[in-house]
Parts: C-alpha cells; sequence; structure tokens
C-alpha cells in the first residue's frame, strides 16, 4: 500500500494542511477525533481523496495488562469513521499500577519504553493480537523515543522489533527521529538498529524535530527537523523504499512555508537515495534464544505479566510519585524524565483546560508543577485540570479573591461526581468564596 509523502493533521494548523501542495494523506490522533463525526476540515480532505489515518497514543500495548477494550472499540470506531486502510499505535506503556501490584493506577501521560527484555516481549505479542483481533484493519506499531535505560536489556532495539513482526504479523512505523532521539540519549546507532529490524514490514515513517540540550535529545515535535534525523531517512532509503512518510509537527506550529520547506528537505532526501545504490538488505537478527517461562498455560503467561507489572510501576512510581529509584537506573536521567514529564503535563492541562492559565496568571506554572511532585495522575488531562483547581481551592487558593470566585466557577460548571468527604470540603470552600468570605 503506497501512502506518498504526508503530514500530521492538527485543528491548530487544519487551514494550512489543506492548501498545502503535494500532500497525499494525513494522520490525526485518534483519541482527539469524536466517533461520530469528523471535523470538517478532515471530511474535506476524505472528499479529495486524501488518506486520513488515525494513530492512537493511549492504548499502552507495551503494559503489563491486556487492552482495555473500551478504548480498542474505540480505536475501532475510529478507523471505520475514517475508511482507513490502517491504524497505528506504539511500542509503549503509558500507565501502571492496579490490580497486578496491589496499588494504585498511575497515568504516565507520555510514552514510556518497553524493556527489551523476553518477558516484556510475550506481554506485548500477546497484547498486540489481542488489538489485532479487536481492529478492522491492519495494525502498525512505532518504536519511540526514550531518555532512559532499563537495566539488564535482552535484545536490541533492532532485535525486539524483528521478534515483534515474525510473532505476530504487525507492520512497523519507524520513526527516524526517534531512532536519532535514542542515538543521542542511549548511544544506540540507528544504522544497526535498521540493519537488524524487518525492513519489509515498515508501513510508513515519522520525521519530527527536536532539540538537544545538556547532551540529552528532546523529542519535542516543535521544532524544525535536523539534518541528523534526515541522515537517519536516508540511511533507511538505502535499505528500502517506505511506502509512506510522513511529517510530524504537534506545537509552535511554524508558517506554511516552513512546513512546506520542511516536505520539500524529505521529498529531497529520498529522491537522493532513489538515485543512489540499490536498496541492501537487512542482516538477519542474531537475537539469542528466548529464556524459558516459569510455566506454561495462562497461569504462566499471567506470572510474566505480573513480573512486567511490578517492574513498570516500580519505574513509574519513582517517575510520577517521588517512590526510590528501582535497582539500575541511571538516577539522574530519571530525574531529568520525571521533569519532563511534569513539564508536559503542565503544558497538555494548559491547553486542555487554557481557562487555568488565565485565571491564575503567570503563576500557573509553578503552581502546577508543584501539584505535580504531590498528586500523580490516576486518569487523563482533563480530570487532572479539575483535581489541580479543586486542589487549589479547598487550599484557599488564589489568593486573589476574585480569581479564586473564577475558578470556582470554572470547576463547579465541570466537575463530574465525588466521593461525599471531599465533595461537602469544596463545596464548604466554594460557598466561602462566594460568600466573599
Amino acid at each position: 500500500m503506497e501512502l506518498g509523502i504526508g503530514i500530521g493533521w492538527r485543528p491548530e494548523i487544519a487551514d494550512e494542511v489543506e492548501a498545502l501542495p503535494g500532500i497525499d494523506w494525513v494522520e490525526a490522533v485518534a483519541e482527539n477525533l469524536c466517533a461520530d463525526h469528523l471535523p470538517a476540515s478532515l471530511t474535506r480532505l476524505r472528499e479529495r481523496g486524501v488518506t486520513v489515518v488515525p494513530h492512537g497514543v493511549s492504548l499502552g500495548l507495551g503494559g503489563a495488562d491486556r487492552p482495555d477494550p473500551g478504548r480498542l472499540t474505540a480505536l475501532a470506531e475510529r478507523a471505520a469513521l475514517l475508511g482507513t486502510p490502517l491504524v497505528t499505535e506504539h511500542i509503549a506503556f503509558v500507565r501502571a499500577g492496579g490490580a497486578r501490584t496491589a496499588s494504585p493506577v498511575l497515568e504516565a501521560g507520555h510514552l514510556l519504553p518497553v524493556p527489551r527484555t523476553w518477558a516484556a516481549l510475550d506481554v506485548l505479542c500477546e497484547n498486540v493480537r489481542i488489538a489485532q483481533d479487536s481492529l478492522p484493519v491492519p495494525l502498525a506499531l512505532e518504536n519511540i523515543a526514550a531518555l532512559i535505560c532499563w537495566p539488564d536489556e535482552e535484545l536490541t532495539e533492532g532485535q525486539f522489533l524483528a521478534e515483534l513482526v515474525e510473532r505476530t504479523g504487525v507492520g512497523l512505523l519507524i520513526d527516524v527521529a526517534n531512532l536519532h532521539t535514542n542515538h543521542v540519549n542511549r548511544g544506540e546507532d540507528p544504522a544497526t538498529a535498521l540493519d537488524e529490524l524487518p525492513v519489509e514490514a515498515i508501513a510508513y515513517v515519522h520525521v519530527a524535530g527536536g532539540v538537544e540540550k545538556d547532551g540529552v535529545w528532546h523529542d519535542t515535535h516543535a521544532h524544525p527537523v535536523t539534518a541528523p534525523v534526515l541522515d537517519v531517512l536516508a540511511e533507511l532509503r538505502s535499505r528500502v523504499s517506505p511506502p509512506g512518510v510522513l511529517l510530524e509537527r504537534d506545537d509552535d506550529f511554524p508558517p506554511a512555508a516552513e512546513l512546506a520547506g520542511e516536505l520539500d528537505a524529505i521529498r529531497a532526501t529520498l529522491d537522493a537515495g532513489r538515485a543512489g545504490a540499490p536498496p541492501r538488505s537487512a542482516e538477519p537478527s542474531t537475537a539469542p534464544a528466548p529464556a524459558p517461562l516459569p510455566a506454561s498455560g495462562p497461569a504462566g503467561a499471567d506470572a510474566v505479566r505480573d513480573r512486567v507489572a511490578v517492574a513498570q510501576a516500580s519505574l513509574l512510581s519513582a517517575l510520577v510519585a517521588g517512590a526510590p529509584v528501582p535497582e539500575g537506573f541511571d538516577h539522574q536521567r530519571l530525574g531529568v524524565q520525571s521533569r519532563a514529564l511534569a513539564a508536559k503535563r503542565a503544558d497538555v492541562v494548559a491547553k486542555v483546560a487554557p481557562e487555568l492559565p488565565e485565571i491564575l496568571g503567570p503563576d500557573y506554572r509553578d503552581a502546577f508543577l508543584a501539584y505535580a511532585r504531590t498528586r500523580p495522575m490516576s486518569a487523563g488531562y482533563r480530570r487532572d485540570a479539575l483535581d489541580f483547581a479543586e486542589q487549589l481551592l479547598v487550599a484557599g487558593r488564589p489568593a486573589d479573591n476574585a480569581a479564586r470566585r473564577r475558578l470556582t466557577y470554572w470547576w463547579q460548571d465541570r466537575a463530574a461526581p465525588r466521593p461525599p468527604r471531599r465533595t461537602t470540603r469544596l463545596a464548604r470552600a466554594a460557598r466561602s468564596v462566594l460568600a466573599g468570605r
């Protein structure tokens, strides 16, 4: 299936995307689409014959639990709505805890790396098969960018992807920017990863920008595409002609002319590879034989899931709840990742609830980061925004009475039912504010 050259569709640049020349297809974040109707811009693009691919971010197929049926149903509904030839997701976990660890469920609000171990691969493969059986079209999975490394990994990135494809037949969405990120942050050679993975399984390719700070590459999707990322794209093109290549941009959107220039640079990189040497064959994987599982059958599979669950919950607890750093992890890197997660929470909450930074003014960010240090995210960003506002109100903040009144009205207009004791506390605080006390 040939997709061609595409760009990530975002509401903020919908008009620019429609006007860009030479766009064969677009990708839209699945969770941002309603199940029963499309934004007018996507409808117009589809009427022009532009393919729209839904890109999921919340399944957490690399997590210890089996995929949530409701999330799978939602992704399937969006695939049907779009008439898409495939859907995509990530090789990552996004939440941890719960029944398997007898601990609260924690949400990362971010894509976190799966340990490249045989146990984690077993869990991932079963989760992928469940997802494949639930979706009306083929599934392709994306390699992610990472700041941290798991200790005692048993496979390289390429070997892990090759085994995943061999066991499940899933397609690959190769993000060359993420390969570059992992080169800077984890010392992994992109060329080696490309040599080891089955390039014939590539459904399409992502290209995105980022920035390096203090020796750490941040995959921001808010900066221009850099020459090293295009170099990785050229490496990939020397091995295979990818069916599709897509430019991602999620924030700090530039003028349309700059987006067009980045697309031209992508086309030039692909054309240069097309005119060069013939594609190279991938080297066969040299992964060691898998370690035996502790037992056979469902009980053994659940034991493997339990081990993965404990490991992932320990890591996520250290990142978002101040728990001790698990043995073998780099304390400094976990600190960088923890701060990045809190900063992302603040940024996303400001987007989904723009009234909060408006009401709180310049105090918003510091107030939210202080809240995030003691309150891990246990649901989505909209719930996070409500919990943040509630904590402020219960503490009698903000100090300005008019701002506190506005925040109270905002919370009351949106809050879901709460446990009685907490509701009583907040209602008492709200009544005090509204009475001008």
